[in-house]
């Protein structure tokens, strides 16, 4: 058989049931109208620190950004970022053992799963999830396992600790957490952190814990640091990045902090995966990490999204929206509608100016009927048309 009759033309198994990044698409099509809502990608008009911009300008002058080496990042960054961790978790984490710099935090997803488990090995994702989460499990040659979010009127978004613990069976490795969830916007809380540890200690898993939002908290809810519980420290590795809380995306600049243990492992994957982070983003990411006033200039930001939230919910409280507890977005379920989320993102581009974008491939069988809207990327007074928007295509 030639090629061109099918053999090595025919896509390898593993990705077989992954299916493209919607968001692109809908991206694609916003781009060719005017005056649209931009609610389809996780971006932010917020500006990243001045001090992270100013260092990056200087960087591209320096011999030293311009390297491959260090290949596990430059070691003031990987002390900064061990020293943010450990802050954080109340752990201390030695940054030349315990700490490797990433081309952002989907590098340090995928690594950390190239790292810790092995094909046919079972990785429990909550549902639904980011699909780059999701599909870097089926990606590693893993199962993932669907643990569900369920919306509560009264408590919002709780995860189904029962359907959790349901999902640890003996194949199981490690459970994948983000924390604000994403597309949901669900946070666990101390007792489902609780829960979460009991699950890992009980059957030797991994937490790989994806910190990419972990301050981005609305309504006064508490801080939680999965690796501060008792004997979690040895078994988490935290993912995390200055693309959201520091607003800096496109400086793909990241970190996995976590047992010595482990590490090395994940340092190797690193290495033979993208080789090093990104060097002219890592000055950047040092000055956003280092500011004195960092902790104060993520409560800034936070603030700002957290009143963007709350316009999204006044405008569309005639509609099925299911609010935050965190994060840079929130979902639409559309049962009540009679529509799918797909049929509804077409409705609302073609006919309201609204770009949002489908999670079919963020979940389980419910996720065809999530809708995600992105509040992180728009002033309040433009998120405050919703309202007149959605009533377009009632």
């Amino acid at each position: 058989m030639s090629a061109a009759e099918g053999g090595a033309r025919t896509p390898p198994v593993r990705l077989s049931g992954i299916p493209g990044f919607d968001i692109d698409g809908v991206a694609r099509a916003a781009e060719h109208g005017s005056g649209i809502l931009r609610l389809e990608n996780l971006d932010t008009d917020l500006r990243p620190p001045a001090a992270a911009v100013a260092a990056t300008r200087a960087a591209l002058e320096s011999p030293a950004a311009n390297s491959y080496l260090p290949f596990t990042g430059r070691a003031d960054l990987r002390a900064a970022a061990a020293r943010h961790v450990g802050r954080l978790a109340g752990r201390e984490y030695d940054p030349d053992r315990e700490c490797v710099i990433t081309a952002g935090g989907t590098e340090g997803l995928f690594n950390a799963l190239l790292a810790t488990v092995d094909p046919g090995d079972e990785v429990v994702v909550t549902d639904p999830t980011y699909a780059g989460m999701l599909q870097r499990v089926r990606l590693a040659g893993a199962v993932p396992r669907l643990a569900p979010w369920a919306f509560d009127p009264a408590e919002g978004w709780r995860l189904d600790l029962d359907a959790l613990a349901g999902c640890v069976g003996p194949r199981a490795r490690a459970l994948l957490i983000m924390n604000p969830s994403m597309p949901s916007g669900g946070v666990l809380d101390a007792d489902d952190w609780a829960v979460v540890a009991a699950l890992c200690e009980r059957h030797d898993l991994w937490l790989l814990y994806n910190a990419a939002m972990e301050r981005i908290l609305y309504d006064g809810r508490p801080y939680v640091h999965p690796a501060s519980l008792s004997r979690m420290r040895e078994r988490t590795l935290t993912i995390g990045s200055v693309s959201k809380e520091h607003r800096m995306i496109g400086w793909r600049t990241g970190w996995i902090v976590g047992p010595a243990a482990v590490m090395a492992a994940v340092a190797r994957v690193g290495i033979y995966n993208v080789v090093t982070g990104v060097g002219i983003g890592q000055p950047g990411a040092l000055a956003a990490l280092a500011a004195g006033d960092e902790a104060e200039d993520v409560a800034a930001s936070v603030a700002r999204w957290e009143r963007r939230r709350d316009a999204v919910l006044e405008a569309l409280r005639d509609y099925p929206v299911r609010s935050p507890g965190g994060g840079w977005s929130l979902l639409v379920d559309t049962r009540p509608l009679g529509l799918t989320a797909r049929e509804l993102s077409k409705r609302l581009l073609a006919g309201a100016g609204v770009a949002a974008t489908p999670m079919d491939a963020w979940g389980g069988p419910g996720a065809e009927y999530q809708l995600r809207l992105v509040f992180s990327n728009e002033p309040v007074f433009r998120l405050q048309s919703l309202r007149d928007r959605f009533a377009r295509i009632a």
